[in-house]
């Protein structure tokens, strides 16, 4: 197959590796970033393609395994920071000055509005927002899963209020 072809069948699977990068992201912008790194990785690697074999099965394991690598580093990223409240704790990138005093006085305030939420709705928005899955937090406290989406959302929505003057709006 010569490289014109290859690059019209790689265009020509184009809608169906969207749909498949939107199934393992659920996030358009970030399908669309996976779809981008197929092709990059699948023109990179060309030569490795042996004519006569399903193209379509060898870009979805292209992004397959693409989107897992990407989890695994994103896992990895998620390790290395240190969430702490004791901010003289974590060291600042070489290079900056540290946070500002408004970022401060705004963590602050975010944190206080976090903490002051009841137990029940907490505990489920702080876990969700540190990368548990839905199914990890509710197994974790023994609640059914759509109590937990219901808390995370209830959380949300009172944050949005509390919070109201960190809210972007159009």
């Amino acid at each position: 197959m010569t490289a014109i072809e290859f690059n019209q069948q790689l265009i020509y699977q184009g809608t169906s590796l969207k749909k498949f990068a939107y199934s393992l992201t659920l996030n358009g912008e970030e399908a669309q970033d996976l779809v981008q790194d197929t092709y990059v990785k699948a023109i990179s690697y060309r030569d490795k393609f042996m004519d006569a074999t399903n193209l379509k099965a060898w870009l979805y394991t292209i992004m397959k395994n693409t989107f897992i690598n990407n989890y695994r580093r994103s896992i990895k990223t998620r390790q290395i920071i240190q969430q702490t409240d004791d901010l003289s704790l974590v060291k600042p990138v070489s290079g900056t000055n540290g946070p500002s005093a408004e970022s401060q006085i705004n963590e602050k305030q975010i944190t206080s509005a976090i903490n002051a939420l009841d137990d029940d709705y907490k505990i489920p928005f702080v876990r969700y927002f540190d990368g548990y899955k839905y199914k990890e937090i509710a197994d974790e406290l023994d609640l059914p899963i759509g109590t937990v989406k219901s808390r995370i959302f209830l959380a949300r929505k009172k944050l949005m209020l509390d919070l109201k003057d960190f809210v972007y709006q159009n």
